[in-house]
């Protein structure tokens, strides 16, 4: 049985995460970890260590303490945030993963998962079907770390054998977590004021088409790369992953079946310029011939479960 340490446990992937670990290997197998105790679900669900990911020697006593094999890093700074602090989130995301490809490198783990995005990509990547090898000139901070990261993580396994798996998320929807500072959260926070206020004001134009998942197929998806065989895992520096893709104004259109008077007006700021740099449709054939990836929410399912799981949730937050 796997020993698992989650590092990030408590951030919008990162819990979601961990509550599917623990259903498929146990409460006690499964170790969340992060810098802080603000989500309490994830504190109260289970064995929670504060940890920092910058600190090599807390993550490496962590890991023998537990006898931890494999490594989930999910602790980042995202693309909204990372450009106000840009060395604060090159600091974090690099060495977090230093750290822990070198624990691997050494022997302490022996499987590591590290998140990349679609925020590798730049102004020049193809932007319709974004091939799985094409251009990658990314222009944030955010983009540059997970570029750099994913060089690192082919070279670690070319170089050391290290068994490093990677997927490119796309923007990622839940409902069980508030936004976390990307640019794609408005997809996440647009429900929140629609239930909430009835009207949201978008920092993206209408027309601004990005890639975009459902939180439960993220976790699938991780979950199913991590368990595919060693030998179906043919890309190491990190794997195209798709589902569905829209527009703002596409989004609205869906929600309004379901709240009918809902109002959106659109104010775009400095996160335009990050989502135009970013593709609006992504080829992920690799993923899915590789190791069988496939999607199960659409748009359509997507809006009226988080329609649905967010009205239940501010109801029994009035009582």
């Amino acid at each position: 049985m796997s020993r698992i340490l989650i590092i990030g446990a408590g951030g919008q992937i990162g819990s979601e995460l961990t509550f599917k670990l623990r259903e498929i290997y146990g409460d006690d197998n499964v170790i969340a970890s992060d810098i802080n105790y603000n989500n309490l679900d994830v504190v109260n669900s289970g064995i929670f260590e504060i940890l920092d990911a910058q600190d090599y020697a807390a993550v490496k006593i962590c890991i023998e303490k537990y006898k931890i094999d494999t490594v989930y890093l999910m602790a980042a700074m995202l693309s909204a945030t990372g450009e106000k602090y840009p060395m604060k989130a090159w600091d974090l995301n690099m060495d977090s993963l230093f750290h822990v490809l070198n624990l691997a490198k050494e022997g302490f783990i022996k499987k590591v998962f590290w998140p990349s995005s679609i925020a590798v990509f730049g102004p020049t990547t193809p932007k319709i079907n974004t091939p799985q090898h094409t251009i990658t000139e990314p222009s944030t901070v955010y983009g540059i770390t997970k570029q750099v990261g994913e060089r690192w993580c082919e070279y670690y396994h070319q170089k050391y054998n290290v068994d490093v798996r990677s997927i490119r998320y796309p923007g990622i929807i839940s409902w069980k977590t508030m936004p976390g500072g990307g640019t794609t959260d408005y997809a996440v926070d647009i429900f929140h004021k629609a239930i909430t206020e009835g009207k949201y004001e978008c920092f993206l134009t209408e027309n601004t088409a990005l890639p975009m998942m459902f939180m439960e197929d993220a976790i699938k998806a991780t979950v199913h790369i991590m368990e595919a065989p060693e030998e179906q895992i043919k890309i190491r520096s990190s794997y195209n992953l798709s589902a569905f893709s829209f527009t703002p104004k596409q989004l609205v259109e869906t929600i309004k079946k379901h709240i009918p008077d809902f109002e959106i007006t659109y104010k775009s700021d400095y996160r335009q310029q990050i989502a135009d740099s970013w593709p609006q449709s992504i080829d992920d054939s690799a993923a899915r011939e590789d190791w069988n990836w496939n999607h199960d929410y659409n748009l359509v399912q997507m809006t009226k479960e988080m329609i649905v799981q967010l009205g239940h949730k501010y109801k029994l937050e009035k009582k």
